[in-house]
């Protein structure tokens, strides 16, 4: 097996897909069996505690806009 088969389905980019796709409970079977077969679980904990902390930075951000356009 050479390395770039091995790595295949766990780098940066499946990681993403797989927490992007999982938090909208999306996930095909196919990557689902991939992630749990290839990955690391503290990769998808990172990626997920990166995109809650985005996701929350987006909602104040929102917030914040439509507070100050209203007056408040």
């Amino acid at each position: 097996m050479t390395k770039k088969t091995a790595s295949k389905g766990t780098g940066i980019r499946a990681i993403l897909q797989s927490a992007f796709a999982s938090a909208f409970g999306v996930q095909s079977r196919k990557n689902q069996d991939r992630d749990f077969q290839k990955g690391r679980p503290a990769d998808f904990v990172i990626a997920g505690i990166i995109g809650t902390l985005l996701f929350i930075a987006v909602l104040v951000v929102i917030v914040k806009i439509v507070l100050s356009e209203s007056g408040y």
